[in-house]
């Protein structure tokens, strides 16, 4: 999926007042979620990614001594720091985030391998993974 097609979606299904909107609610979500994911996992999901959505997903965090300011491997947080951070980041209320981050997700869910969705569903705690797609969330249970 393109990326003018990702964001569009996502502003169409998310409600999302602009465009820009809907780019800062899909950017949020991305970096939020790479920050609850396991390093090498996160950096998989972004390859799959269109390149404009690269900077969304950052990388590790460099080795002790060395500058720079990456993501951490996998932070464990639930779904309520998760929606505190993917609001703050968009500019939105936590409840809107909560609606928004379920909708990247279905339309991230389109748009990468299910392989790497079923990854992803299966990383992520029982309250994060209600924001997927209901069959993706039912089957990383199984």
């Amino acid at each position: 999926m393109r990326y003018d097609d990702l964001v569009r979606t996502v502003q169409e299904q998310s409600r999302a007042v602009s465009r820009g909107e809907a780019e800062r609610t899909v950017s949020a979500v991305l970096r939020t979620l790479a920050e609850r994911l396991p390093e090498g996992l996160a950096e998989h999901l972004a390859a799959q990614l269109p390149h404009e959505l690269a900077g969304s997903v950052p990388p590790a965090q460099t080795p002790a001594g060395e500058s720079g300011h990456g993501r951490g491997a996998g932070e464990r947080f639930g779904l309520t720091a998760f929606a505190g951070r993917v609001a703050w980041r968009a500019g939105i209320t936590e409840e809107a985030a909560l609606q928004r981050a379920a909708v990247v997700l279905n339309v991230l869910d389109a748009c990468v391998s299910p392989e790497e969705m079923t990854k992803v569903a299966g990383a992520l705690p029982a309250d994060i993974r209600e924001l997927l797609p209901t069959t993706r969330a039912v089957e990383s249970e199984a």
